[in-house]
């Protein structure tokens, strides 16, 4: 019977991974409030087979709660919710790192607390709308291009969330620079339309991500310290521009330089967007020494190949850890995978298409 490395145990960092499955993020928009609960981490510890969880997006600031639910960690009612997770998860042997996603002009002022600023590099509205719990869908508004000071305090922000984060108990943050979120619209010049020293150049516009990565990575460690983008990623209204490989190429260099612990690239070809060439994945994959995480419709045998080419190091599935938490075991023993993709309920509110989906068997 072929070993399968995608099975096998890895290191990243100083961090043991029991394997190379990686659950990818996934907003499900279960936390009432913005405070991750026991229903949160009941649904993480089922799925804790995965060498390495990285959480759905979780807001670093009440400025970056851009959808309904979504949880924050920047107060201690949710570093202590998150608690429970990290327990949960590593009393049965798995990592877990949280993504700490800003939305930026991706949100609606429905979603978000009183006092709360919608931000963003430019005053650039976003086409498209977003579901409210109080109004339902509505157009994303234009929203307030940062000052100096809003970038000094975003920043700020985003050193803060990453020392909770290691407060309750996570292994690491993936800072969340893809789809169309506020990292990521400050590396698009359509997005992004500053004119100052943030705006302009492919360095310029790199420059924001590069400040909050290497701030995170020094308050809480490199070995700690991830990060996600989409070349060629569409979503959230992101279209594609002509120095894409040169941002990307020039962000793998300087992500090399730093140290971080790995990239995490993700590819939505699967979905229907345009998929990421894969000589630009060989180009970050010869530039960045440390971990590659792959994501985006990968099964089995897929995943396996793109480790055994060195083309990734661990890969993430997302969608079919959401029906089948016992995935890894699932994957072990060829056991066939669940259809029952309830999407009707991805985003809802309780334990319906969330955990009270059956290990195999059952």
């Amino acid at each position: 019977m072929k070993e399968y490395k995608l099975l096998t145990p890895y290191k990243t960092g100083t961090i043991e991974l029991k394997n190379r499955i990686v659950m990818a993020p996934m907003t499900r928009c279960r936390a009432i409030g913005n405070v991750p609960n026991d229903l949160i981490a009941k649904y993480y510890k089922q799925r804790s087979g995965a060498g390495l969880i990285i959480t759905e997006g979780v807001s670093p600031s009440p400025n970056g709660l851009g959808y309904a639910r979504i949880p924050g960690i920047f107060s201690k009612a949710q570093v202590e919710g998150w608690q429970k997770t990290t327990s949960a998860v590593h009393a049965n042997g798995g990592k877990i790192f949280v993504q700490l996603m800003h939305t930026g002009r991706i949100s609606h002022e429905h979603n978000m607390p009183e006092g709360s600023e919608l931000l963003a590099p430019s005053a650039v509205k976003a086409a498209g709308q977003m579901w409210t719990d109080s109004h339902q869908m509505q157009d994303f508004p234009t929203p307030k291009a940062m000052t100096a000071d809003d970038l000094a305090l975003t920043k700020a922000e985003f050193v803060a969330a990453a020392l909770n984060s290691v407060k309750a108990g996570f292994d690491g943050v993936e800072l969340h620079s893809a789809n169309g979120y506020l990292l990521e619209q400050f590396l698009s010049p359509v997005s992004n339309i500053r004119t100052d020293n943030y705006g302009g150049s492919v360095e310029n516009r790199s420059r924001f991500v590069l400040e909050v990565v290497a701030a995170v990575a020094k308050a809480i460690g490199k070995n700690k310290t991830g990060i996600r983008l989409s070349p060629f990623g569409v979503a959230s209204d992101m279209p594609h521009y002509p120095e894409i490989d040169e941002t990307y190429t020039y962000l793998s260099e300087k992500l090399n330089s730093l140290g971080i612990v790995y990239i995490h690239i993700v590819d939505h070809s699967s979905m229907g967007a345009p998929a990421v060439p894969v000589e630009l994945k060989k180009t970050i994959r010869s530039i960045f020494k440390n971990t590659i995480i792959l994501s985006g419709g990968y099964d089995k045998e897929r995943a396996e190949a793109d480790i055994e080419s060195g083309l990734g190091d661990i890969v993430a599935f997302g969608r079919p850890f959401i029906n089948n938490p016992d995935l890894v075991e699932r994957l072990k023993n060829n056991q066939e995978l669940s259809e029952d993709l309830r999407m009707d309920m991805f985003y809802s509110a309780d334990e319906k298409g969330y955990t009270d989906y059956p290990v195999y068997g059952n």
